[in-house]
């Protein structure tokens, strides 16, 4: 078999790109505390869309403000767009606050939702474990990258959403700084995607960006050049 050549990267004209995960929510706190063997609590809220930040995230949001308004004048952002999720607009709400007046009002775009998980949302995995444990199977042996739940999106699904959001927002924004509210799998697509035709897959054990990082990408004018991932250097220490 020959080996695979080098990725090509796409044109992307932005002068900047830069994409943010929502702080901290409720759901995340739930699912952190059954990860770590806790009791199994499934988030009350109808729809993941509704999934409100904790008071962590509501903290770690207004600390993302003022990493933004720290920015000088020729780097802020001049285009925000948000994930129609009530997490995300208000890590913007909030960020936006605490940067002071003058930003513009985001753009809510369907293609940054989460990661739609089907009939398994809102589920912490010990409780798709005890309900459907081939499913959890079928998980584990395909790779979260691969995997795609019952009526949900895989994480590669997710890559093709992300990739048309971009080449849209590079015909419409080229020169322009950006700035995206998202989760961590829109950042991850956004990498993925920023890596170019043929870029593998990340590993299958790679941990999720961290809630309220900032990963950001550098133009030339034709192409993104990734220079930090998830970086969390801004926020409180724990």
């Amino acid at each position: 078999m020959e080996p695979a050549g080098a990725p090509i990267p796409p044109r992307l004209p932005l002068a900047e790109l830069v994409a943010v995960r929502h702080g901290q929510s409720t759901a995340n706190v739930l699912f952190a505390t059954a990860r770590r063997g806790g009791p199994v609590v499934i988030p009350s809220e109808p729809r993941d869309a509704d999934v409100p930040l904790s008071e962590s995230g509501r903290a770690q949001s207004v600390a993302l403000g003022l990493w933004l308004a720290a920015l000088a004048p020729g780097s802020r952002p001049e285009l925000v767009l948000s994930s129609p999720y009530l997490r995300a607009r208000h890590t913007w709400t909030l960020m936006a606050e605490a940067a002071g007046g003058g930003w513009p009002a985001p753009l809510v775009d369907e293609r940054l939702r989460d990661r739609e998980m089907g009939v398994f949302g809102l589920l912490p995995e010990a409780a798709i474990r005890e309900r459907a444990p081939e499913e959890a199977e079928r998980r584990d042996r395909l790779g979260d990258w691969f995997y795609r739940p019952p009526g949900g999106e895989s994480l590669a699904d997710v890559v093709l959403r992300v990739r048309d959001l971009l080449t849209e927002l590079a015909a419409a924004a080229a020169g322009r700084r950006v700035l995206l509210v998202a989760h961590d799998a829109v950042v991850a697509g956004v990498r993925q995607v920023a890596a170019g035709l043929g870029a593998p897959p990340p590993p299958g054990d790679e941990e999720p960006v961290p809630n309220a990082s900032i990963s950001r990408w550098v133009g030339d004018g034709g192409r993104l050049r990734l220079v930090g991932y998830g970086a969390t250097d801004h926020l409180p220490a724990a």
